[in-house]
């Protein structure tokens, strides 16, 4: 978090970007957000929050694969906040393709071995969070005026301290401290590195989701479930082969390909 909005602080006083939509990236205008639309975005934060806090828990109760599998019905829980929210109403071919995702992930899931009810529940409430975070962004960037950087800047701004103080009354923050390896220079490259790429990959998602939508954001992220799903079972094990489980992995990725199909047609 300090790291994302360091560098946006130096883009925006370098003129390399802006915050508000329609405000040219060389402006000299020398502010930042202004308070009352700091106040705007607090949904974004609290929704945030809460989906970061699910998705840590949720990842630790199931195996990297069926983790992946169930977070694939995230898209049902986009699609019925997009509509609770903006009304956002889709046609049958994406409907089909959102039918045949959580078909598929119901498939992959159907000999899991390694079932766990919390696990399983935690990573539901995982869904509806992130559901709600994605939502959140659509709906606050359309109604702030700020853009992608924008709402970046304004979630650093109230997440930041919150965490902070969340972390020094858990005893995170002492742990971190006393972190054997904290002053290593291998460690604080990959630890740089990964805030880094924590940073575009953020804005990566306020960006697709601002000028999409929370369910295309949804599925981009379904579409790269298959290489997730292959590292997991080569790097971490913990879920034997199953001819079920291929199969449905291979589902939930023709029904995110036959979204993008029918987006880039317009149906």
């Amino acid at each position: 978090m300090i790291c994302s909005t360091a560098l946006l602080y130096a883009m925006k006083r370098w003129k390399i970007i802006s915050f508000t939509v329609g405000e040219p990236w060389a402006s000299d205008s020398g502010s930042l957000v202004p308070f009352r639309t700091i106040l705007q975005t607090l949904p974004l934060s609290l929704s945030y929050l809460l989906y970061m806090l699910a998705s840590m828990e949720s990842v630790r109760g199931v195996n990297v694969p069926m983790y992946t599998t169930l977070r694939r019905t995230t898209v049902v829980f986009t699609m019925t906040m997009e509509y609770l929210l903006t009304r956002q109403k889709y046609s049958f071919p994406i409907f089909g393709s959102v039918a045949l995702i959580v078909f598929g992930a119901f498939v992959a899931g159907a000999h899991d071995l390694s079932f766990d009810a919390y696990g399983y529940a935690i990573v539901f409430v995982a869904n509806i969070t992130t559901a709600i975070y994605l939502a959140t962004i659509a709906r606050v960037g359309k109604s702030s005026g700020l853009n992608s950087f924008g709402l970046m800047w304004c979630n650093g701004l109230v997440c930041g301290p919150i965490l902070l103080l969340w972390t020094f009354i858990r005893g995170d923050l002492q742990s971190t401290i006393n972190f054997p390896y904290l002053y290593s220079p291998g460690f604080q490259i990959v630890m740089l590195s990964s805030c880094i790429m924590a940073f575009f990959l953020n804005y990566s998602i306020f960006l697709n989701t601002t000028l999409n939508s929370a369910v295309t954001q949804t599925m981009c992220g379904n579409l790269k479930d298959l290489f997730t799903v292959g590292l997991g079972w080569i790097l971490f094990g913990g879920l034997p082969f199953d001819l079920l489980n291929v199969i449905g992995q291979v589902l939930g990725f023709l029904g995110s390909g036959l979204y993008a199909y029918c987006k880039l047609k317009g149906k």
